[in-house]
């Protein structure tokens, strides 16, 4: 990719924590796959702690995004993203192997002869598993300027109201007997 800003020069680093910030936007996404949210305002804070050997990485993933509602298809629904990622990078003699063998996606080796750690891969997986897989406003928000009024409209207007006596589980033999289990849980 040639993304220079996303690679730490780890070598000429003491060891101890460092730290560092990264301001994601829309742009950073280009080099990717088309993505299914838009405005991206997303900050990566990076705790690196080098240790002999190893580093301990720790991804603090903070901002916004917009998305296209799962309810109401209102493509301006905003979503806060926040959320933690923990990596285990090592310093190994034959990281290829030891990476497909290695079962753990939290650890990643790289060649002891390695001097920088490209992290633009993470901070790309990161931020996208930041983003819940159902992707609606609370109960609270529902109606609220992000609804499509319209759509919501017609959903109330699909759900049913109360269920015919031919439809309630009392009525359909399959279930009865049922009822007596119903209050064991208290």
């Amino acid at each position: 990719m040639g993304r220079r800003e996303y690679d730490i020069a780890f070598v000429g680093l003491r060891p101890g924590i460092h730290e560092y910030e990264y301001v994601i936007d829309d742009k950073f996404f280009e080099a990717y796959q088309q993505q299914d949210f838009r405005r991206c305002g997303s900050v990566v804070r990076l705790t690196l702690d080098k240790k002999s050997g190893f580093m301990l990485l720790k991804f603090e993933i903070g901002g916004k995004v917009e998305v296209t509602c799962d309810r109401c298809g209102s493509s301006t629904l905003p979503l806060n993203l926040w959320d933690e990622f923990n990596i285990v990078v090592k310093l190994v003699e034959d990281p290829d192997v030891m990476n497909e063998q290695e079962e753990d996606p939290d650890l990643y080796y790289i060649s002891r002869g390695e001097s920088h750690l490209h992290i633009a891969d993470w901070i790309y997986e990161f931020i996208n598993l930041s983003i819940p897989m159902q992707r609606m406003c609370n109960e609270e928000e529902m109606g609220g300027p992000n609804c499509n009024k319209e759509v919501l409209e017609m959903l109330n207007k699909s759900k049913p109201t109360e269920p015919e006596a031919e439809d309630a589980p009392s009525a359909n033999p399959i279930w009865k007997g049922l009822e007596k289990f119903k209050d064991l849980g208290n």
